[in-house]
């Protein structure tokens, strides 16, 4: 698993939201992104991620940032989420991580004591260009909001 760093280009992709539509980066060109992925859709450490992101969302917007949320999970469950907890940002489905692999955000990691393969939780700031500017990986759910808003200068 190759992860990426800041300065490199982020990889290109389109992804089906959680409404069925498609999402793609490059259609995101001329302005900024924050792309997290995270494990699965209405658990514990998600729900406190997504809903971090969710209220910090206008401030945000106001620096310019879209943020965009991938999971392994499909379509129904992800509006399904978005309905749950008033989620306000498009939600990513990429069911056979794809995606996830081209950013290094699969891999071993240690779970309960044991090794598996799965998700690392991992967020990903985006210039205009396309290019990355903050590369996260193994993130904590609770406060990384927070952390990478300061990351952005944004506090």
């Amino acid at each position: 698993m190759t992860q990426l760093q800041t300065g490199d280009t982020a990889p290109d992709f389109t992804l089906t939201d959680q409404d069925g539509g498609d999402v793609s980066l490059h259609d995101l060109r001329g302005s900024k992104v924050v792309l997290y992925f995270y494990p699965a859709a209405m658990t514990p450490g998600c729900t406190t991620e997504a809903c971090d992101f969710r209220d910090s969302l206008s401030s945000l917007k106001s620096a310019g940032y879209t943020v965009l949320g991938v999971s392994r999970d499909e379509a129904a469950k992800l509006r399904e989420f978005r309905d749950r907890d008033h989620l306000t940002f498009p939600l990513l489905s990429d069911p056979d991580h794809a995606v996830h692999d081209a950013y290094g955000a699969w891999g071993e990691k240690m779970n309960y004591g044991k090794k598996i393969e799965g998700v690392l939780r991992s967020t990903f700031a985006i210039d205009e260009t396309g290019t990355i500017t903050i590369a996260q990986y193994n993130v904590k759910a609770t406060g990384h909001v927070a952390r990478l808003r300061t990351a952005l200068g944004l506090d």
